[in-house]
């Protein structure tokens, strides 16, 4: 099969759906597809610079949001590739851009088109205008005339799925949540090693905070949740791995809380360290409530780190031993919760439970699913010939619909 993914967020910029593409990729690869990457470019990667699959178009900085980008032209070229490509479906992953240049590839090819609906915008309006600009009611509106038409919708989560539900879309919603590598081979000498580097000991306690450094994650409930571990437990560290336009603001706030000396902030790390960085934690710890996936939470699953979390349709789904983890319906208890992973009093729970969890978010079996969805989407849409008999003009009467 021949799948073009359609996104305005790929490597090198650094978010959760990068990552979920990019491990759609290589799992579909694996399986013998092909699978081709149609995004923006990136200020980061030189035109000279061949990328197998990957082709970018032009793009601009989007407004408030600087490192994500907004294609501004080629959709017939991209209908020129797609078609030399010999598509057989079209997999849109944003609603902006490079999504609705997927969706104008798909008509003109008469091809199926689905979408990941990756991102709960309510969650991120304060990046346009301060939130004066866009309301919820707008998202709804937008989101579901985007989806108009769509042969099919991916949910990662119970908690996007209700969503979609609730935006009254029309397309077949399935739950698919994104997988992640499960075969971690990171030795105790290389966890050792980040620990020195890091000037930590083997016997420091660990709490790892991951991801980008945005304000919608709350880490500053983690931060102050963190001062009250000190409290019973000088010796612990809080490690805040990642970037983000909200580093600043943290780290103003622990000068301004004084503990300065047990929050690390590491900057952006590579992505083949992340699977290091959990290993070496004893604890990972998110006060985030905007998660549609918790794709973090999924990689310190996988690495045997158990995970203190807001809870969430999401997460009541993911935590169901107390191996994996806790969520927490209030950030004032985190503290509390943090502490018996840190002194190493936690229950253990059942392993085999964990590890049953494990082999249910791995990249195969994510990849599996994608695939079995795709075959639906086509079977049923060669079966419907109606679809393929709108006119051009009405796809543009509407640049939302396909």
């Amino acid at each position: 099969m021949n799948i073009g993914l359609f996104t305005d967020t790929y490597y090198p910029q650094v978010s959760g759906v990068a990552t979920s593409i990019s491990i759609l990729r290589d799992t579909l690869e694996q399986m013998g597809h092909q699978v081709y990457i149609f995004t923006s470019n990136d200020p980061k990667v030189s035109r000279n610079v061949y990328e197998r699959n990957i082709f970018r178009f032009p793009s601009f900085p989007f407004t408030g949001f600087p490192d994500r980008r907004l294609a501004y032209s080629g959709a017939l070229h991209a209908v020129q590739i797609a078609k030399e490509l010999n598509l057989d479906i079209v997999h849109t992953q944003t609603e902006f851009s490079m999504g609705l240049m997927g969706k104008f590839v798909a008509f003109s090819l008469k091809i199926p088109a689905i979408h990941t609906y990756h991102t709960m915008y309510q969650d991120y309006l304060h990046y346009v205008a301060n939130g004066k600009l866009i309301g919820p009611r707008t998202v709804k509106t937008a989101v579901r005339n985007y989806l108009k038409n769509m042969e099919g919708v991916v949910a990662p989560s119970q908690l996007v799925y209700e969503t979609m539900v609730a935006y009254g879309v029309t397309a077949p919603i399935r739950i698919i949540p994104t997988g992640v590598d499960v075969h971690h081979n990171v030795t105790a000498a290389q966890t050792q090693d980040l620990r020195q580097q890091l000037g930590l000991t083997a016997a420091t306690p660990v709490a790892l905070s991951l991801g980008r450094l945005a304000f919608e994650k709350n880490i500053e409930d983690t931060i102050d949740a963190f001062q009250a571990v000190l409290s019973k437990n000088a010796a612990a560290k809080l490690v805040i791995a990642g970037d983000g336009p909200a580093r600043q603001s943290l780290t103003d706030h622990v000068d301004t809380l004084g503990i300065s000396d047990s929050v690390i902030f590491t900057g952006m790390i590579e992505h083949t360290d992340v699977p290091r960085y959990y290993a070496m934690a004893d604890v990972f710890v998110s006060s985030s409530q905007s998660e549609s996936q918790g794709l973090t939470y999924l990689e310190a699953l996988t690495a045997h780190t158990p995970i203190v979390v807001m809870n969430s349709p999401y997460v009541k789904d993911l935590i169901t031993d107390p191996s994996i983890g806790v969520g927490l319906d209030d950030v004032d208890e985190l503290a509390v919760a943090l502490l018996p992973y840190l002194n190493k009093t936690a229950q253990v729970g059942d392993l085999a439970k964990r590890d049953a969890k494990i082999n249910e978010v791995s990249a195969e079996h994510f990849g599996t699913e994608m695939l079995k969805f795709y075959e639906a989407v086509i079977n049923e849409y060669q079966a419907d010939d109606d679809r393929n008999s709108d006119s051009i003009f009405g796809a543009f009467s509407n640049p939302f619909k396909r």
